[in-house]
């Protein structure tokens, strides 16, 4: 479908008419609960107005959400604020139109192909590293120690880190997206750092960070063997613009930071929820157990992508309309409006995907997901550019957690959604209960002490 970039008159779909700042206060704090409730009243596509984005068109039906993300930078673009403040002028974020595009072409090759696939060896190693860490038998939370693995992934695959400056990265970054995630949804951070001044700490590691990497990248440029390396940081530091001219220095260590923030935090959530969802379903974790000692990944493939759609980690992207006006649909937005496609409603649409609010990876078993239904990685343009690589940690971390692991299965609820800023998680951390593997063995189904514990959970409890 082209884009329609037309100067008709608006024509905006039904919504609340609540004053903006207790629009605004539901979403911060109660994000999800407010967007199910205004899907239910005025439909798949609604007017809000949010913060610092003014008024928002929330789309949810995937033939909305195909326009939006085919529609071109100068109809519909990056949107404002974003992560990009608190990452740096030079991250992705930040960049649109012909700008992005020139970035974005640099940053793909390092995650596809025989590059991506050199990373799965350091993957294994850094989740067998951590996993024998792990207590045998007792109940711990999965999420920190998921945390600690994709980080030390990052570290050596893009960052290239080692000796020094992988342990003082190591201390240094968490802190870095923790306090950034929580800055990037306020709608002034000077307001906030006049009260409690996490800008000024945030400020203060990253002056820090910089000067590790302008270290890193000093010693990258006078590595001889430069060429050979399959870090991010070298392939970054030896690319170059159509123009022949590289990134600067400080758009390199902004994107490192981007990639960072993007990837690690992220892919440690849906680690930790997939342990959750699969502690709950027991038929499918023991066939599961039986595909990883077979060699095999169809499903284990399908259950990362049901748990993407049923626990996405990011529930919302956005863009913001650069043309005179957006056509989506029978609606007309504005110059100005911004458009959010709603990840979680579009994926738990009862007309997309049936029984949507069960847990069922065999919906993908032999069955791709549908660009437009299925985004956790957003899309178009804007798609997370590091998604095959993601992609590929959760299944290499996954699959050595069931080749390694006997993963205890429980009848204890569904562990809740908590926000930790950008990202939601669940919110005991991803608990769970292991034993050694000593040989292939079937998972067995939990059974209860006693009555108290409840009724086997259906699938999609």
């Amino acid at each position: 479908m082209p884009d329609t970039a037309i100067a008709e008159p608006p024509r905006l779909p039904p919504g609340s008419r609540l004053p903006g700042t207790v629009q605004s206060l539901a979403m911060l704090a109660a994000r999800r609960a407010t967007g199910a409730a205004m899907r239910r009243r005025y439909g798949s596509t609604f007017l809000m107005r949010v913060g610092p984005f003014g008024p928002v068109v929330v789309v949810s039906d995937p033939a909305l959400v195909r326009q939006v993300f085919m529609a071109k930078p100068a109809v519909a673009g990056n949107v404002q604020p974003n992560l990009g403040r608190v990452l740096g002028d030079g991250s992705i974020f930040n960049l649109d139109g012909e700008e992005h595009r020139r970035r974005r072409k640099l940053l793909t090759p390092p995650f596809h192909g025989r590059r991506l696939r050199a990373y799965e060896d350091l993957m294994v190693e850094e989740a067998r590293r951590e996993i024998a860490t792990w207590p045998e038998g007792r109940e711990f939370e999965t999420l920190p120690s998921f945390m600690r693995i994709t980080l030390n992934i990052i570290l050596r695959a893009i960052f290239g880190a080692e000796g020094r400056e992988l342990g003082e990265l190591r201390e240094l970054l968490p802190r870095i997206v923790t306090i950034g995630s929580r800055l990037a949804l306020l709608p002034d951070s000077g307001v906030l750092t006049r009260i409690a001044n996490p800008g000024g700490r945030y400020q203060q590691f990253r002056r820090r960070y910089d000067e590790v990497i302008e270290g890193m990248i000093d010693a990258a440029l006078a590595d001889p063997r430069l060429s050979e390396r399959d870090d991010v940081l070298a392939m970054l530091l030896e690319s170059r613009y159509e123009d022949g001219q590289p990134m600067t220095r400080r758009h390199v260590a902004d994107e490192l930071l981007t990639l960072l923030a993007a990837g690690h935090e992220t892919t440690a959530t849906t680690l930790a929820w997939t342990v959750e969802r699969l502690r709950r379903h027991p038929r499918l974790l023991n066939r599961l157990v039986a595909e990883a000692d077979a060699g095999g990944s169809e499903l284990r493939q399908a259950t990362i992508l049901e748990v993407q759609r049923t626990r996405p980690v990011i529930i919302a992207t956005a863009r913001r309309v650069n043309a005179p006006s957006l056509r989506l649909g029978e609606w007309v937005v504005p110059r100005g409006y911004t458009v959010m496609v709603g990840i979680d409603l579009v994926q738990r649409d009862e007309s997309v995907f049936p029984h949507a609010d069960r847990f069922d990876p065999d919906r993908f078993v032999g069955v791709p997901p549908d660009t437009y239904a299925w985004i956790p990685f957003g899309g178009g343009t804007r798609r997370c550019i590091g998604a095959s690589f993601a992609s590929l940690e959760l299944d290499v971390v996954l699959r050595t957690m069931l080749l390694d692991l006997d993963l205890r299965t429980t009848y204890e609820p569904g562990e809740r959604w908590h926000s930790r800023g950008v990202a939601f998680a669940p919110a005991k951390g991803g608990r769970a209960v292991v034993h050694r593997r000593r040989a292939p063995a079937r998972v067995e189904s939990p059974r209860p002490a006693s009555s108290a514990l409840g009724a086997v959970p259906a699938v999609g409890a």
